[in-house]
């Protein structure tokens, strides 16, 4: 492949980029349809950045950048075709927004379904018309065909996009709305229904000539025939959901012994996320590479590469950071990648977008085809960054009978492009999924970034659905220069709530392995230690962390007034008041030196404090100023410190819980300076200040444990009853949350006490599920 793009042409979209244009309120009420109140713009993620194109271009403008053939013609120009008046979209979050963005810059009025879990969110506040078509759980709203359906005619919706995920590659629902009468944004049901059976890719490819991995791809999934094919291919293998994706039900076998349990495991996750227990085995390569291509083919035999990503860097086989162009790869090599995936596209009769995805031996360099994913992808933005082509509107123009605009040797690859995923997940907990009220978002200010999110601040991240948050987008003229601006942007993003994986992502961003260019998708488990290292929390941190809450105090005690009495608290013999905070395992005493010709005190003017941690030697700390409720200046010592501080109460319950808590209750002070987000803890009262053991011995009272449940979760299996002799690592509990299953096992043997749950039951995060006694 080669770009036409010109040299002004290239220096333009290196300086620009895409980023969403800012969310609009839903349109007048109709008949049934659910309408919220508009909520103020400046609550949004997506709108959250500064607009000023002088210092942030790439958010200059409000859609992909389109450049048209030097010669100015397109290509088929002629055979273009008008665009639809209304499209529904059946799906919710980031994708509908950005498919919604896109539709209303071309003019064309779009469609919102959702739950009632979604009432308030934003992509039914961003479409022109919405309506709820059932209760939270996806089986009873999104994957609704009939609820769809019904609520396209009754709109008069002409097409239906599908976005990623829930229905986007279910041939079923792409043959129902062609049965319809309506036009399904996507590929023929044909092609999703061979694509989406990964035993049928794979003979498909191999008959076009793509190369495919080893291992048994078969019809027979009896457990005799799957074990006899697992022998034949070899150990360590992979365990594959023929149908689906993003890591759901796939599973590492290492030891023969233990490949029928995970084998039954993946087929459970496999037909509740798919509808479809078919597996396949796979070689599994030590060092591989996760390298992809876009494809994008029309009705007319048009089909061309979008160049190439790298989704190496994965946990749980799901990706968290994407990268474009792949990093390392030859110039045979990336056009090597271009043909076999226009090849794999054209062997299905391909129409619409699509990707092709590769395994690739780091080692050796030998790649094979794993899947072609029938829709558009997750990580699509990182390709219209460095091609300047917007994906969606290529979507709706070959849906309509367009030709694909660009032939592919109009097609540039200009500068790199990164996204990374923001999940609401404990990484430290082996990346278990979370759930929460977004209590605090600030999106990045300096950084030049493209994010897509589909929450407001205060929205819920519910534990119905996938929990990523949403995906910070950065370009640069190069990799490097990418590279510093995704660890830039990283650094201002911040979001209080659920547990995020932000600070993981700094970690990885920061790298030198990941820095140096191409890894594998073994990178985490290979650089674990290294990328959840834990640093002490810095003293001048814990310190700025207790003169916001002497800040705090002290605004408490003015709002009694602005006479005498409203700042007698801070008028000691000596001119000192002095408090003591515990913060996290620390006792720290904070003197205010108050100055009495401030008439009224300011907060933090003309004041000077000691800080003392534990028995350290006193932090002096001067020009320490609360401005609003959050972002907070300091000098300590001779450095200046600014940040924002939020903390999160304790749930406190019953009278006498005072706007911060009750004495004895524990919130969390959150403090994001320019480069890290900490999590301290606060005890209010100073008279708990020695630690109480009694919480900390729930999970191992009397020598024996309490399995404790990680998070919010469906238990979907219990395989012990009391008095039963348990194993250490043998599994106890099976829970499931967001489509995800986790198998809580023994750390020690012994003898099962009480058991306090049952299949189907739904449990709290920290709930008792099982006792065992020593």
């Amino acid at each position: 492949m080669r770009s036409i793009a010109s040299t002004s042409r290239a220096a333009l979209i290196a300086r620009r980029g895409i980023i969403p244009s800012g969310v609009a309120a839903t349109g007048s009420p109709v008949v049934s349809r659910y309408r919220s109140s508009t909520r103020p713009p400046t609550r949004s993620l997506a709108t959250a950045a500064p607009q000023n194109p002088s210092t942030t271009s790439s958010q200059a403008a409000s859609r992909p950048i389109f450049f048209p053939p030097a010669n100015g013609e397109l290509a088929g120009a002629a055979a273009v075709k008008p665009h639809f008046k209304k499209i529904l979209i059946a799906n919710r979050g980031e994708i509908a927004c950005r498919i919604i963005r896109t539709a209303r810059r071309l003019g064309v009025k779009t469609v919102a379904v959702f739950s009632e879990a979604d009432r308030g969110c934003m992509h039914v506040q961003m479409a022109d018309e919405a309506y709820c078509i059932g209760p939270a759980p996806s089986s009873e709203s999104y994957l609704k065909i009939d609820k769809i359906l019904a609520v396209a005619h009754a709109t008069g919706a002409e097409a239906i996009h599908p976005g990623y995920g829930f229905l986007s590659e279910s041939p079923v629902f792409a043959e129902r709305v062609k049965a319809a009468g309506l036009v399904f944004i996507g590929p023929p049901v044909e092609a999703i229904r061979s694509m989406g059976s990964k035993r049928e890719s794979k003979e498909i490819m191999t008959a076009a000539g793509v190369p495919c991995v080893p291992g048994y791809h078969g019809a027979d999934q009896s457990p005799s025939t799957l074990l006899a094919a697992a022998e034949s291919t070899g150990y360590p293998l992979l365990i594959k959901p023929t149908h689906g994706g993003g890591g759901k039900g796939m599973r590492i076998v290492r030891d023969p012994a233990s490949f029928s349990d995970e084998l039954q495991s993946a087929q459970r996750e496999a037909i509740k996320s798919f509808g479809n227990d078919e597996v396949l085995l796979e070689r599994w390569l030590e060092r591989p590479r996760h390298v992809e291509v876009q494809v994008f083919a029309d009705g007319l035999g048009g089909c061309v590469a979008l160049w190439e990503r790298d989704c190496s860097v994965q946990r749980r086989h799901q990706k968290i950071i994407e990268e474009a162009p792949a990093p390392g790869l030859s110039p045979e090599l990336k056009k090597d990648f271009a043909e076999k995936a226009v090849a794999a596209a054209k062997a299905v009769n391909y129409v619409g977008a699509g990707t092709i995805e590769f395994i690739m031996d780091a080692e050796t360099g030998e790649y094979f085809f794993m899947e072609m994913n029938t829709r558009l992808q997750v990580e699509h933005p990182v390709t219209e960054m460095v091609t300047g082509v917007d994906l969606v509107e290529w979507q709706l123009l070959v849906a309509a009978g367009s030709p694909i605009p660009l032939t592919q040797a109009q097609i540039p690859c200009i500068g790199h492009a990164f996204e990374a995923r923001i999940y609401a997940e404990r990484p430290e907990a082996n990346f278990l999924p979370d759930a929460g009220r977004l209590l605090h978002t600030k999106a990045p200010v300096n950084a030049p970034h493209r994010l897509e999110t589909g929450f407001f601040e205060g929205d819920e991240i519910s534990s119905y659905y996938d929990p990523m948050i949403s995906k910070l987008i950065v370009h640069g003229p190069d990799r490097s220069s990418a590279l510093a601006l995704l660890r830039s942007a990283l650094g201002e993003y911040q979001v209080v709530g659920p547990s995020t994986n932000i600070e993981f992502l700094k970690s990885v961003a920061s790298h030198p392995a990941f820095e140096a260019g191409p890894v594998e998708t073994s990178f985490v488990p290979t650089y674990h230690d290294e990328l959840f290292k834990k640093d002490p929390v810095p003293e001048e941190i814990i310190a700025q962390a207790a003169l916001y809450l002497s800040l705090r105090s002290k605004r408490s005690h003015q709002s009694l007034g602005s006479g005498p009495w409203a700042t007698l608290a801070y008028r000691r013999f000596g001119d000192f008041n002095s408090s003591v905070y515990k913060i996290d395992n620390h006792l720290v005493t904070v003197k205010v030196n108050v100055n009495h010709n401030s008439t009224p005190i300011q907060t933090g003017q003309a004041e000077t404090y000691e800080v003392t941690v534990d028995d350290g030697s006193p932090l002096i700390a001067s020009g320490v100023n609360l401005e609003g409720d959050a972002d907070m200046t300091s000098v300590i010592g001779e450095s200046m410190l600014k940040g924002t501080v939020v903390p999160v109460p304790s749930h406190s319950s019953g009278s006498g819980a005072s706007a911060h808590g009750q004495a004895g209750d524990v919130e969390k002070i959150h403090i994001f300076d320019s480069t890290r987000h900490y999590t301290l803890s606060h005890q209010l009262s100073t008279s708990d200040a020695t630690t109480d053991s009694s919480t900390a011995a729930s999970s191992t009272s009397g020598g024996g444990e309490n399995l404790i449940s990680p998070m919010p979760a469906t238990v979907i299996e219990v395989r012990v009853k009391p008095d039963q002799e348990v194993k250490a690592g043998q599994v106890v509990v099976v829970l499931e949350s967001m489509k995800m299953e986790i198998a809580l096992r023994a750390a020690k043997d012994g003898k099962v006490g009480q058991v306090n749950v049952d299949k189907g039951k739904v449990v709290e995060e920290g709930e008792v599920l099982v006792s065992i006694l020593p």
